[in-house]
């Protein structure tokens, strides 16, 4: 089997997939990739399975090579990568000889990239998943970020020789990248993070919520994969609210006593007590999830019809990327 070799780890360098549902209800998050998009757009490049197990790099990310030649993809957040002191190009496919090191540096733009592989990283599955779940320890590499040292699976298929491998062993180049299939693959963060209310939404005074969609919101520095804190106004209820704990969704907007709203994210836990003023629409989740501490925001409410719209768009786009990318592959549509 193919191996990814690990010399530098990164700030934290997780693996995730489409997320571990099903097991809510025993009070066991999804999991999964923050930013969405990025992460099922760098899998169908590579012609994987849009929700298959990839790499999600924060901040600062790692050193690694491959044990055999192997056809890659980067998505999300712009780390400077090279390959061989060449610089690897975004959202395209990108075929890399074995043992040629990936460096990655620091983000330029967001907060999070995505290394996907041909055929997908292969650990084994915890609960139907291979999203990495940090806090219990289970998933991904060991349930934790990668280590100095690790050496982790691909699924890579057997004897596959794609043209691009093909035109990387003619021209004895460390890597090769394949056409884009198409522009403008990342996400872009909107002018504003547009919302639904929530059902606690007409508990909050008439101020509040006229702050929460007028106001500018800074993420803090206490913010992570579970949750992204805010500061800004703080947003009061009417009168004293008492509430049995709810179960929530990635975007769910929750307000504490103390007025800060938590924006809930990849790593949420499975249910909540506190009163929910908003759900941040799907289609803008994965802008959302690119966004760095200091990060301004500034919130729109839209109706279902338009988020489910948005939603739907998104969805036609994956697709048609993805047929793209099989052709530029030359691999045949499924």
């Amino acid at each position: 089997m193919n191996t990814m070799r690990v010399d530098r780890p990164g700030m934290l360098s997780v693996l995730q997939d489409g997320g571990r549902y099903g097991y809510q209800r025993f009070g066991v998050p999804v999991n999964g990739a923050m930013d969405e998009w990025s992460h099922r757009v760098a899998n169908v490049l590579v012609g994987n399975d849009p929700e298959a197990a990839a790499l999600e790099i924060t901040l600062t990310g790692p050193t690694v090579r491959f044990a055999q030649d192997t056809l890659i993809a980067l998505t999300g957040a712009d780390m400077g990568a090279t390959i061989g002191g060449v610089r690897v190009p975004t959202h395209r496919a990108v075929m890399v000889r074995h043992d040629v090191p990936i460096v990655f540096g620091a983000c330029k733009r967001g907060a999070r990239a995505y290394l996907a592989v041909r055929g997908g990283f292969a650990p084994e599955p915890v609960l139907g998943s291979r999203s990495t779940n940090l806090r219990a320890a289970f998933g991904g590499v060991a349930g934790r970020a990668l280590r100095a040292g690790d050496r982790i699976g691909v699924a890579s298929p057997y004897r596959e020789m794609l043209p691009v491998a093909r035109m990387m062993v003619q021209s004895a180049m460390a890597c090769v990248a394949a056409p884009p299939p198409c522009n403008d693959l990342a996400s872009e963060i909107p002018e504003a993070v547009r919302f639904l209310p929530g059902p606690q939404w007409e508990r909050f005074t008439p101020q509040s919520r006229k702050q929460f969609e007028q106001a500018a919101f800074t993420v803090s520095n206490q913010s992570d994969r579970m949750g992204y804190r805010l500061e800004g106004p703080p947003l009061a209820l009417s009168a004293p609210l008492e509430m049995v704990s709810e179960a929530v969704s990635f975007g769910t907007v929750q307000v504490p006593p103390s007025g800060a709203p938590i924006v809930l994210m990849a790593d949420r836990q499975s249910v909540g007590g506190y009163p929910k003023i908003a759900y941040v629409i799907s289609a803008d989740l994965p802008a959302l999830a690119q966004a760095t501490p200091g990060t301004a925001l500034r919130f729109r409410a839209v109706t279902p019809d338009i988020a489910q719209r948005e939603l739907l768009a998104m969805e036609d786009r994956l697709r048609s990327i993805a047929a793209r990318a099989m052709c530029v592959l030359g691999l045949a549509v499924q």
